[in-house]
């Protein structure tokens, strides 16, 4: 059985990882590499603490795939992301900036 991602470990998959669920691991991979790139928030999320930026949007990856997804270049996801366009990436809203000046 795979478990969501958990924040402080990294041996999230337990066991054969890579069994009948690979499909599932597939696409969580899919989706972070998109978030990755899209959403400058969750890159730095990411980066800072992959278990509970998994969490949060609900990705289960294994040991193995966040330790490859770390290894990417930021700087390079930074540039693609950039290339993309702005009309498919994620606007990033500071909680800070939602509540306004004097709250």
């Amino acid at each position: 059985m795979r478990l969501p991602f958990m924040a402080g470990t990294l041996g999230c998959g337990g066991g054969q990882e890579h069994d009948k669920e690979n499909g599932m691991s597939q696409r969580d991979v899919e989706r972070t590499l998109g978030r990755l790139l899209t959403d400058h928030g969750f890159r730095d999320a990411f980066f800072r603490d992959p278990g509970p930026a998994c969490v949060t949007l609900g990705l289960q990856l294994t040991s193995h795939e966040v330790e490859a997804l770390l290894r990417a270049p930021r700087p390079a996801l930074v540039s693609l992301g950039a290339r993309l366009g702005s009309r498919i990436c994620r606007l990033h809203v500071q909680r800070s900036e939602i509540a306004g000046p004097g709250h």
